[in-house]
C-alpha cells in the first residue's frame, strides 16, 4: 500500500482509507464517479490533501491493474 493508504481491521471496516482520517479510498471514488470534482472533493474534506486524493487514485488503478474477467462456461 501507499505510504498514505492504510487499512487496519478496527477502523473503517479495515477498508483502504487515508492515513489519519476515517476517509476510504472507495468513499473517494464514489464521490469523484458522482461527478465530484477534486477541488470540489478538497474543498468538501478539509482532512484530504491534494496528495492524499492523489493516492488514492493511484492506489485504485494499482488495485486494478492485474484484475481480468474470465468467461467459464460450467456444465448444466
Amino acid at each position: 500500500m501507499s505510504q498514505r493508504i492504510v487499512a487496519d481491521p478496527e477502523t473503517v471496516g479495515g477498508k483502504p482509507r487515508l492515513e489519519g482520517t476515517r476517509i476510504s479510498v472507495e468513499f473517494l471514488l464514489e464521490l469523484m464517479a458522482s461527478g465530484a470534482s477534486r477541488d470540489e472533493v478538497l474543498r468538501a474534506y478539509p482532512q484530504v490533501t491534494a496528495e492524499g486524493l492523489e493516492a488514492a487514485l493511484r492506489y485504485a488503478a494499482q488495485s486494478l491493474r492485474n484484475e481480468s474477467v474470465w468467461d467459464v462456461k460450467l456444465p448444466a
